[in-house]
């Protein structure tokens, strides 16, 4: 009697668990849950990209001290800015306010399809 009640429950606790696996996996496949696992990987490579940017960006800016310093032009702090943009602001034709001819081919609006 106590053998035959053992195995009775032993298989209902096995099709309980079985039955509780399986309903689990549906539930990792469907298409709202696949989608939010990609979400979440997505944003996690993101945050890896981010953090390599940032290694790459520091690790810029140390060898461009440790050139700086071989080359010698920590000793001369004030270099002179670009030329082109001292040449721009002091030409006479450049102002803040540009003006554009009536009835020209010429369009401000570089996105024009034609």
């Amino acid at each position: 009697m106590f053998r035959r009640t053992f195995w009775f429950t032993a298989g209902a606790a096995a099709g309980v668990w079985a039955t509780t696996k399986v309903n689990r996996k549906l539930k990792q496949l469907t298409p709202e849950s696949l989608a939010a696992q990609a979400a979440n990987k997505a944003i996690e490579a993101g945050h890896r990209l981010k953090d390599f940017a940032l290694d790459v960006r520091d690790g810029m800016a140390e060898r461009e001290a440790e050139l700086d310093e071989a080359l010698g032009l920590k000793d001369h702090p004030e270099l002179p800015g670009p030329r082109r943009i001292a040449a721009i602001e002091s030409s006479p034709k450049h102002s803040k306010n540009p003006t554009y001819v009536e009835r020209s081919t010429y369009s401000y609006n570089r996105n024009e399809d034609h």
